[in-house]
């Protein structure tokens, strides 16, 4: 079984590598670099990330983070010629209460402009989906204009984990935590985490389990805004996820191989109408 998780950390830790080589480079332009990226303003103020999903479950029962996705490892295309301003623009007809825009390259055949072109289509905060293991990346993410970031427990080590999430947090960013089991939401509680995502899919063998988040959904302590990710095909998946506590699902390939993305939003959240 590929070993999806590994490789795709193995190059994502090398470019951050060499990007760190590169801004520490003792050039007047390299220090410049370093400066605006680690004193990142941003264009703009960010969205709230986290209201507008509280929004969202006010009004539907259920928030939507309706994401924008060209491929995956696993499953190849699902539409790489997609339009990320035109499929945003239908996501928030749609009800969505905010984006998910997948920013990889080599795996998922997302890029920067396509979080910038979506944003810029519609008025819902945008997630940067993407495997963040550096300052930088986060710093990244708020120069493109995300509005949150996501951090995957799996992929950081305890101190890279805390470190990313102070940062996170001083950039305005909303640091959604990712987890797949009881040890991983035990780490991202420890270091204070309040958003927490519970992927169904194995990041290494990229298999999804479909009671997983029932399952974690049981342990999520008071006051955490818990979302589920991954294997979301219907309202009745919706609707099963609601009663196990979630604020928010967080839906790509349904949604991103739906000739009608507009309607297929909202059909996720009839049940809960």
């Amino acid at each position: 079984m590929p070993a999806y998780l590994d490789s795709i950390l193995a190059a994502h830790r090398a470019a951050a590598a060499a990007d760190d080589r590169d801004v520490a480079a003792t050039t007047d332009a390299a220090r410049a670099e370093l400066e605006t990226r680690r004193g990142v303003a941003g264009p703009g103020a960010p969205r709230d990330f986290e209201a507008a999903l509280e929004a969202g479950r006010a009004a539907r029962g259920m928030a939507v983070i309706s994401e924008v996705k060209r491929r995956s490892p696993s499953k190849g295309d699902l539409d790489p010629d997609l339009d990320p301003s035109s499929v945003a623009a239908d996501y928030e007809a749609g009800g969505a209460a905010c984006l998910s825009v997948l920013t990889d390259e080599a795996f998922f055949g997302g890029s920067r402009a396509d979080l910038v072109d979506a944003r810029a289509a519609c008025s819902l905060p945008v997630l940067r989906k993407d495997f963040t293991v550096s300052p930088l990346d986060v710093c990244d993410a708020r120069l493109m204009g995300a509005d949150a970031v996501l951090l995957i427990v799996a992929a950081l080590d305890d101190a890279e984990l805390a470190e990313l999430l102070a940062l996170a947090r001083t950039l305005a960013l909303a640091p959604l935590v990712e987890v797949h089991d009881q040890p991983e939401l035990d780490r991202a509680l420890a270091v204070g985490a309040h958003l927490v995502g519970v992927n169904q899919r194995d990041l290494r063998t990229f298999e999804v389990d479909r009671e997983r988040a029932v399952r974690m959904g049981e342990r999520m302590p008071s006051g955490v805004v818990a979302v589920a990710e991954s294997g979301i095909r219907d309202a009745a998946d919706v609707e099963r996820l609601a009663d196990a506590g979630y604020v928010a699902v967080l839906v790509g390939e349904t949604l991103v191989r739906s000739a009608d993305r507009m309607s297929a939003v909202d059909a996720l959240l009839g049940a809960r109408a």
